[in-house]
């Protein structure tokens, strides 16, 4: 998964839009601390500079070094390399040990995770009680031009791309949550949570060049299938291509809690 990233990394930490504050008010609502969260899979730390909003220190984790050199930089928020081995006894001490973290984030990237370990270190490493657990993801579901990009673009490359893939886009609801539900999605139904963002055809068109969409078109040369949507995106577009424009990404998420055995 790392190499689909590495090469646009740069581009990607530019291109990538930016969560809402609301949502990080609303996590930390939830925890009973605020002292140490953990952005897991954290690409170039769209998420974890917004944690540090509500936490004293975010550790953020990355298997792409490309990633995290085009990191956003913070002062409460630590970047480390994850090698794709590490052991779960590894990944919770090097996240903070048992019972450190308030909450843990994987944000639009848990698809590529071995997901029974992480899920094993992330409920060994959060506090319990009063630790939080929230996974979210977006596809090429943007409106208003989620009939070309998910449907035509998305539907074309779907033979090619990692299988992965089809629990972003559809919606993370196969994807597996064994965790208590706190109010935002449960297991097979997560939460509709829109994401309104600003941005010009540029923007929108290299969004779509750094996904692994677009990556997985140059590897079997189906680039004419990208050019050709993305043709269609700008006819639909208008007269002011330079203009930022209102989309909405149209998200979900899953928060839930540690089970705690009896």
């Amino acid at each position: 998964m790392a190499g689909l990233y590495e090469k646009p990394s740069e581009t990607y930490a530019k291109k990538r839009p930016r969560y809402p504050k609301e949502w990080f008010s609303m996590l930390a609502g939830l925890t009973a601390g605020h002292h140490r969260a953990w952005d897991a899979g954290c690409g170039s730390g769209q998420a974890a500079i917004s944690m540090a909003e509500h936490y004293e220190s975010v550790v953020a984790t990355d298997v792409s070094e490309g990633q995290l050199r085009h990191a956003i930089t913070h002062p409460k928020v630590q970047y480390v390399h994850t090698p794709e081995h590490l052991t779960e006894n590894e990944l919770v001490a090097l996240v903070g040990g048992e019972g450190s973290l308030d909450l843990v984030v994987v944000a639009t990237s848990i698809h590529w995770f071995d997901v029974p370990l992480f899920y094993a270190a992330a409920s060994r490493a959060l506090r319990k009680p009063g630790g939080v657990l929230a996974v979210w993801g977006y596809n090429y579901d943007i409106h208003p031009f989620g009939e070309l990009l998910q449907g035509r673009l998305y539907g074309a490359l779907r033979p090619h791309m990692d299988p992965r893939t089809r629990l972003a886009m559809e919606r993370y609801r196969d994807l597996p949550f064994p965790f208590d539900p706190v109010g935002v999605g449960a297991e097979g139904a997560p939460a509709d949570v829109d994401m309104e963002v600003e941005m010009t055809l540029e923007d929108l068109a290299g969004f779509v060049m750094t996904g692994s969409v677009a990556t997985t078109a140059k590897e079997n040369e189906l680039e004419a299938v990208v050019r050709d949507v993305m043709k269609r995106v700008e006819q639909e577009w208008g007269d002011a291509p330079t203009v930022p424009r209102k989309l909405v990404f149209k998200a979900f998420m899953l928060a839930g809690k540690p089970k705690v055995l009896s």
